[in-house]
């Protein structure tokens, strides 16, 4: 079956294989790196489809993902569980693999609220006090070999970026990438979330962690740094809130706020890569129509530039807060 031609008759047709039934409301959600529908059951609610892009994960790998989330709805983590069916969570139809989820009536969670940050602090600390000890022995770890090396392979095999920018651009490239692989020596690897943002968190009587599509192992300040934004000062006051939160349930580790401007240049690389290895897929194009341009690539030289002055900035340190 053509992943990228998924139609509603197919779509009907897979939940049908696990008997379940589209009713009404069937509409694609924002999603590229897989393909993720709502839809009206009478029977079993507001359900959300998820079809994996073939060749990403495993069906092994997706299933070591669905455990994760047993483990944290156990632990009392709010998280949305998979259906399952004949004791059964991925499933597979016409050689795609998919999953089912209810949906969560929720809104969208506001970072810039210190209340929610310092409760999705305690719900992270209670994700990572389960991370310590659920090892995800099939998926890969948040390394600067992944993210740094592998990336650039495909940036230069993969990006379309203009022959005249090409010298300056993996010259700054690779002068990150040496730097941070000697700032990043994480001490403890535990499983994370992998994807903690904003637009992968729900508010409903408390945060609702959503998405687990990148959960692997990594240090914690992984889960908590995307939640930073602003000045240093603001940065510091959202830090602060989110560990008071966090260690009511778990130790922090200070030493790891270190780790946070690496694992931003790791972000930063991963992502203009993932853009370039998905050029082909036809959603790509059409969503991110700013990418692969000469502007864009002339715009990544001095971001690249700014991060590497970045990795000498001394980091954040609750010591100077207040």
């Amino acid at each position: 079956m053509n992943y990228y031609a998924l139609t509603p008759d197919v779509i009907v047709d897979a939940m049908m294989s696990i008997g379940l039934h589209v009713d009404s409301g069937l509409m694609a959600l924002n999603s590229y790196e897989n393909r993720v529908y709502r839809f009206k059951s009478d029977q079993d609610g507001t359900l959300v489809a998820k079809f994996y892009r073939p060749g990403r994960w495993s069906q092994i790998q997706i299933q070591e993902e669905h455990d994760f989330l047993f483990a944290l709805a156990k632990a009392k983590v709010r998280v949305a569980l998979p259906l399952v069916r004949e004791q059964q969570s991925v499933f597979e139809f016409n050689g795609i693999l998919f999953a089912v989820w209810p949906a969560v009536a929720a809104r969208q969670f506001e970072a810039d609220n210190l209340d929610q940050l310092e409760a999705l602090g305690e719900q992270l600390a209670l994700l990572h006090q389960v991370g310590e000890h659920l090892n995800l022995a099939h998926r890969p770890t948040l390394s600067t070999e992944d993210y740094l090396l592998r990336a650039r392979q495909v940036l230069a095999e993969e990006a379309q970026i203009p022959t005249k920018l090409k010298a300056e651009f993996f010259s700054r490239l690779d002068a990150l990438i040496a730097r941070t692989c000697v700032l990043y020596q994480p001490r403890q690897l535990i499983t994370l979330h992998g994807d903690c943002h904003a637009s992968n968190i729900l508010w409903h009587d408390g945060p609702w962690l959503l998405d687990f599509d990148d959960c692997r192992r990594g240090p914690a300040v992984q889960d908590l740094w995307m939640m930073l934004s602003g000045s240093r000062q603001e940065q510091l006051l959202q830090l602060d809130t989110l560990l008071s939160g966090y260690e009511s349930v778990r130790e922090f580790d200070n030493s790891e706020l270190a780790l946070i401007e690496p694992l931003r240049a790791m972000r930063m690389v991963n992502y203009m890569a993932w853009l370039a290895a998905r050029w082909s897929d036809p959603a790509f194009p059409a969503n991110f129509p700013w990418f692969n341009t000469p502007d864009y690539w002339q715009q990544q030289i001095g971001v690249l530039t700014e991060q590497l002055q970045n990795l000498e900035v001394p980091p954040l340190s609750l010591n100077s807060w207040g």
